[in-house]
């Protein structure tokens, strides 16, 4: 699993070198192999006796923190769906994607985001969760904007980063709250310890926390604003991000909390409640979109609403349907996603107003379409796998347990919003299909004239689409060797589910019925209603809202920024002086640490008295000193004067150290300083002078402080002790200091030098640029 995880940011490193190669082979058959491969391992696993696997590597050993891998049903059916669709998604990018394109960008782009996704529902260790989980909003973010060059691009990507990555912030409070409450950092480990958790006084804030990572992720209500803005990357993207991947993010981390969340009598409320608005939602307001992309990113709100809802059920059969319905979308929802990108591609337009009677130019193209939108819409036939997960959610929400007050009232209204959301599923699904490739065809209003897609592109949605027809025909080949599995990681009940056609005359085949005939009857007289539109959602939307938040704060922000930001370097000095002197003494009295003890001091004699009197008169010396060379040598004293209190307090190591670096010092200073112009009298305002004396003085009483308190204050063992026992055995020198230095922080020493070669260097250079500018 190590592998499986790493194997796409390893070869991601060697795309910018075989992207050379480009002209004559593309970059995609370089990549393909790797998800392909991924995929082929994974489905090693899949069988009736698959059981879990765990791996555990050592990762952060001091704080007890392991990388752990788990493979259960459960992640076992993402990680098919990430490398499966990763590989159909590189296959369609070959042929959508010229090799004039940034095609090394777009590849690495996209293998980070695929060991991302594979780390999230791989991961058993919550911070190794946290870590991939925000790499995938980060690679996101730059496969939106792959295309940089439009508004509509950088737009989108900053909007999904913005949302999803302020979800991941309290995704990881609740992961520390979880990680406190039970002293594990194993999801695994944190889920056999439920009862701790329901008992926890944070067991509020962690459902919040969870809750709202999970729901910014997945696109649900009222977060679901930054997923149809995120359309505007490449098909590909979208046919992998927004179908199977990015978007059931949130799905598989309320799955794989369920046991733990699924305590709180609330969690049917909010889970479900949010998944069923979403679904509604998403559906109704799909309707209205003009471009094939954007009904099919408010089908996907609404199929994930739909999803949610049906984990919120928190039954069983519920949790088998939506695991069922999980793959059923990849499905179906990622031939769509190609089939509009083949669509724009063909033709130069996604605007639907403009396509139309396309069937008899991309007859492939359209069947591909037909069988999806058809699979989508949950019509009641046996070989479209939409269907049979869409009837087990009508069932499902008929077979709610019985509560009391407002959870009562919504599981009495659900199976009513299930059909509503269903209808206007159905609707937006005959109006892509038929908008698109029936009806009259508009040629004077394409861009290009179109014709059926190289066979290559097509490639890809056929096998989503025979995937579709293979599942509706023989859903028992995914049933007990995948599907079970995941449903049984998720409830931690062995799941029975039976899946086929026909169950007779039963509600849910009514509901289905109903579905249909509404639904048609809508789409026969959709002119006639489309209006509401124009008051329901109308000109107030969550976009608007989003807007103007981002637009608030960028100005609040600019205001505050513009108040210190005024190329003062005085002025940054003081706020930074000020900033340390109040956040450490503010330190200093939270913790207790102001320990000022003056016992087992050294004897303080005349000679020790009379050094520490100079060093004092230099310092007040060079104030008043309007000559910089003067106020470098008066400076000097000071330091000098230290070197003699070590030589003094027996530490010759440090006194000869002192030394060498005042030495140093004075003397750079002297040379830089003796070309700068001379001195000149400054008339500063009596304000000015008692701020810069106040901050002096500040500053110099918090550094004695902290001096002083960090010598009397003893809160950890001292590690002076393991030093002077292991400087011979370990580092093989009697100077414990010395050993130190080069060997206990040799990384650290050697980092420092090479700061300081590097610095050596740029000066050089410049002095040279300077000289050969003078010279010319």
């Amino acid at each position: 699993m190590l592998i499986a995880v790493f194997l796409p940011l390893i070869f991601a490193c060697l795309i910018p070198f075989l992207s050379k190669w480009k002209q004559k082979v593309h970059t995609g058959w370089f990549v393909l192999p790797i998800p392909f491969s991924i995929f082929l391992f994974l489905i090693l696993k899949v069988g009736k006796q698959f059981s879990p696997i765990s791996q555990s590597y050592a990762w952060i050993p001091s704080l007890n923190i392991n990388f752990d891998l788990y493979l259960d049903g459960l992640g076992l059916l993402f990680g098919l769906l990430i490398s499966g669709i990763g590989t159909l998604v590189v296959l369609y990018s070959i042929y959508y994607l010229h090799k004039t394109e940034q095609l090394s960008h777009f590849y690495v782009y996209l293998l980070m985001f695929m060991a991302a996704m594979l780390g999230v529902v791989f991961s058993d260790n919550v911070y190794a969760l946290y870590s991939f989980w925000e790499l995938t909003s980060f690679s996101s973010f730059l496969l939106i904007g792959f295309w940089n060059h439009r508004k509509g691009s950088r737009y989108g990507a900053l909007k999904s980063m913005l949302i999803t990555v302020f979800g991941g912030l309290s995704l990881l409070a609740g992961l520390i709250l979880l990680t406190i409450v039970t002293d594990t950092t194993s999801i695994q480990a944190m889920i056999d310890q439920k009862d701790v958790i329901l008992n926890s006084n944070y067991f509020g804030w962690i459902l919040g926390f969870l809750f709202l990572g999970a729901f910014t992720k997945s696109a649900q209500f009222p977060f679901h604003i930054w997923l149809p803005d995120a359309m505007e990357a490449p098909t590909p993207v979208s046919a992998y991000l927004h179908s199977a991947t990015m978007v059931k993010a949130g799905i598989f981390l309320v799955a794989r909390f369920l046991p733990i969340v699924s305590l709180s009598e609330w969690f049917f409320f909010i889970v479900s409640g949010i998944g069923i608005i979403t679904l509604c939602w998403g559906s109704f307001i799909a309707v209205r979109q003009t471009d094939l992309k954007g009904i099919l990113a408010y089908s996907t709100i609404s199929q994930l609403g739909m999803i949610m809802a049906m984990l919120g059920f928190g039954t069983d059969a519920a949790i088998f349907a939506a695991v069922f319905h999980i793959l059923n979308h990849a499905t179906f929802k990622g031939s769509l996603f190609m089939v509009a990108g083949i669509v724009d591609h063909e033709t130069g337009t996604r605007d639907i107003r403009k396509l139309g009677g396309l069937m008899t130019l991309m007859p492939i193209t359209a069947t591909l379409a037909l069988f999806g939108t058809f699979s989508m819409a949950g019509v009641p036939l046996p070989f479209l796998n939409g269907f049979y997960s869409k009837e087990k959610f009508f069932k499902t929400s008929l077979e709610l347990e019985e509560a009391s007050g407002i959870v009562q009232a919504l599981a009495t209204a659900m199976p009513v919003l299930a059909v509503l959301g269903s209808i206007f599923t159905f609707v937006y699904s005959m109006y892509l299909v038929f908008g698109t490739f029936r009806g009259e065809y508009k040629e004077d209003e394409l861009p290009q004239k179109p014709h059926e897609a190289p066979f290559g592109m097509l490639i890809s949605p056929m096998i989503l689409v025979i995937g579709i027809i293979v599942i509706g025909l023989f859903p028992h080949l995914v049933n007990g060797s995948f599907l079970a599995h995941a449903a049984e990681a998720i409830s931690g009940h062995e799941s029975h589910a039976h899946i086929k056609f026909w169950h007779g005359f039963v509600p849910p085949l009514y509901m289905s019925l109903a579905v249909v005939a509404l639904g048609t009857l809508l789409v026969i007289t959709r002119k006639r209603w489309n209006s509401i539109y124009n008051v329901v959602p109308g000109t107030l939307t969550f976009n608007r809202v989003y807007d103007w938040l981002v637009d608030r704060t960028e100005l609040f922000s600019s205001k505050i920024t513009k108040t210190y930001m005024t190329g003062s370097l005085k002025l940054y000095v003081q706020l930074i002086l000020i900033a340390i002197i109040l956040g450490t003494i503010s330190m200093l009295l939270i913790t207790n640490g102001l320990n000022l003890e003056a016992t087992d001091l050294a004897r303080i004699r005349l000679p020790e008295l009379l050094v520490v009197g100079m060093m004092v008169l230099a310092s007040i010396a060079t104030i008043f000193t309007n000559n910089r060379i003067a106020a470098i040598l008066i400076l000097g004293v000071v330091g000098y004067g230290l070197s003699i209190l070590f030589v003094l307090y027996r530490a010759p190591d440090l006194a000869l150290t002192q030394l060498i670096i005042e030495t140093v010092t004075v003397a750079l200073f002297l040379l830089v300083f003796m070309h700068l112009p001379k001195l000149e009298k400054r008339n500063e305002s009596k304000g000015s002078i008692v701020m810069n004396a106040t901050i002096a003085i500040s500053f110099g009483a918090m550094m004695t402080i902290v001096g002083i308190s960090s010598y009397t204050s003893k809160w950890f063992e001292s590690i002076s002790g393991y030093f002077l026992e292991t400087s011979k055995s370990l580092g093989g020198g009697s100077n414990v200091v010395n050993v130190i230095l080069v060997d206990m922080r040799g990384l650290d020493t050697l980092f420092e030098i090479c700061v300081l070669g590097i610095a050596a260097l740029g000066i050089y250079g410049m002095i040279k640029l300077r000289r050969k500018k003078e010279a010319k």
